[in-house]
């Protein structure tokens, strides 16, 4: 998740609003009833085969709704004159999107230019956090395609090195407050990281807020010469499962992130990380919650539906 510096794109820095569009829980009842059944099996047959897909899955949905809201740009391929968001520097670890193309590929053939791939995404974002022992939610569904998708614009993803004034920020310019902010940070509870996101702290100088047993045992799995690109660590200790642990490991000083640490030492955010240390029950609460409403931002209602979710019609 690497930032380039934001001098360069300072003019893309824009309000993606709330959306008011119309996102019902049942809109494909009557057009394809199926959708929701095809995307699930397809989910959880992708991650039975690969562990990895249901973490990859949530971050993607994450990713692809902060740039342009929850339209599907960022599963748009690059093509020639114009580089896309999956090809932008804080996606290129993003993975798995063929599980979402299989999925599509599989209701296109049940019912061809009904379902979009922004919902099918949504949709797939809901079943691996349920599959993964978290909680479920109705998803709202509705959402069009969009057909605009740069690199240059992941530069207004959240990085791993931000303050929590600078989170705070980002997340508002989406309709999402403080609460959403810590919430939906607790999907790190699925996540793994490269050395590159947190070397930073344990090697320049160590970071104060980290604790310093924790910071031994990344130096050990990310040396300061270290040359395995596939070294790093797991963003809590259940990393299979949905689970308030995440929360738990950041009271502790063990967050690996430094912007999730710093959720810690903000008395905005401080103590809404210690009820969710304390009562999984309210976290799952709280983070279906905030998913619906992550769900709703900058939807479009004059979109296409994909036939193909890499490519625009």
């Amino acid at each position: 998740m690497a930032i380039s510096p934001l001098t360069a794109f300072v003019l893309i820095l824009t309000v993606i609003p709330f959306s008011e569009a119309a996102l019902t829980a049942h809109y494909y009842h009557q057009t394809c009833p199926q959708a929701e059944n095809i995307i699930y099996q397809t989910v959880r047959n992708a991650s039975i085969y690969d562990p990895k897909v249901p973490a990859r899955l949530l971050r993607m949905f994450f990713h692809d709704c902060f740039i342009r809201g929850c339209d599907a740009s960022l599963l748009l391929d690059s093509i020639l004159g114009n580089k896309a968001e999956k090809d932008g520097p804080p996606n290129i670890s993003v993975r798995s999107f063929y599980v979402i193309e299989d999925a599509k590929a599989k209701i296109e053939k049940a019912c061809p230019h009904t379902v979009s791939c922004a919902d099918v995404l949504a949709i797939a974002a809901r079943d691996v956090v349920a599959m993964s022992q978290g909680p479920w939610w109705p998803v709202l569904k509705g959402r069009k395609d969009g057909r605009v998708s740069k690199a240059n614009e992941t530069i207004n993803l959240p990085s791993p090195f931000s303050n929590v004034t600078t989170l705070i920020q980002s997340f508002a310019k989406r309709g999402l407050n403080v609460k959403d902010l810590v919430t939906l940070s607790g999907g790190h509870t699925l996540g793994f990281s490269h050395c590159s996101s947190f070397s930073a702290r344990i090697h320049d100088s160590t970071d104060p807020t980290i604790n310093s047993e924790f910071a031994m045992n990344l130096k050990k799995k990310c040396p300061l010469q270290n040359k395995d690109r596939n070294a790093g660590e797991f963003l809590d200790s259940t990393s299979s499962k949905f689970d308030n642990d995440y929360y738990k490991r950041i009271t502790m000083g063990e967050g690996v992130f430094g912007s999730d640490q710093a959720l810690y030492g903000d008395d905005r955010t401080k103590g809404i990380v210690d009820s969710y240390a304390k009562d999984e029950k309210l976290f799952f609460k709280e983070f279906a919650a905030s998913m619906v409403k992550l769900g709703n931002v900058g939807v479009i209602e004059d979109g296409e539906i994909r036939v193909k979710c890499s490519v625009v019609n």
